[in-house]
């Protein structure tokens, strides 16, 4: 039996040492799974594997952190076209919740997306998560597109990797200030920065 979630919005300047501790030990839990390089980020007290959120959406139930979703604003060049979003990023959910993941986060962010502004959400995720983003999809809140590229730096610059990689993940759009026919049209997405 599930145990009562509860969802903490935060601005990053209101962490403690302790909640990025408690942080890392569940994203090295969530993400190692899926590749041990996926958690390698995750060393010490560092609670972010790329560029840094300025908010985080943390849902935390008698063991602990639950789910995970951060915010960054920033503006993205979708084409030839500088666009502000509010980046979503740093998905996790404990394996024993599946089913609380994107789309709860999402409706935890959605009255701070509205206060913050921006016209649009934007985030990435991997193919594998498909099915769970297109259901959430269904209901018309946000669009999901293929086939366009993201190209991005690494965290940090380093002798052994070229600074900037290209994915081509699923894209995820999420109108707020403006209706999703504003969204400009791009076979590639420019972050200029790291991805979240």
């Amino acid at each position: 039996m599930r145990s009562e979630v509860q969802w903490r919005l935060c601005w990053e300047n209101e962490l403690q040492l302790s909640d990025h501790v408690e942080l890392c030990e569940f994203f090295r839990k969530t993400y190692g799974p899926t590749g041990e390089f996926n958690a390698k980020p995750f060393e010490g007290s560092r609670s972010w594997a790329g560029a840094r959120p300025e908010l985080r959406a943390i849902a935390y139930d008698s063991g602990g952190v639950a789910a995970h979703m951060g915010l960054l604003r920033r503006f993205v060049k979708v084409g030839e076209v500088d666009q502000l979003v509010a980046e979503l990023g740093l998905y996790g959910v404990r394996p024993d919740l599946e089913g609380l993941g994107i789309a709860h986060s999402i409706h935890v962010m959605l009255p701070v997306l509205q206060e913050l502004g921006v016209p649009f959400a934007f985030g990435t995720v991997r193919h594998a998560l498909r099915k769970h983003v297109e259901r959430f999809a269904r209901y018309g809140l946000l669009t999901v597109m293929s086939g366009v590229q993201v190209r991005f730096t690494l965290p940090e610059a380093r002798l052994d990797k070229p600074p900037i990689r290209i994915d081509d993940p699923l894209v995820i759009v999420l109108p707020v200030k403006r209706s999703i026919s504003d969204w400009p049209t791009g076979s590639i997405i420019d972050r200029n920065g790291p991805e979240l």
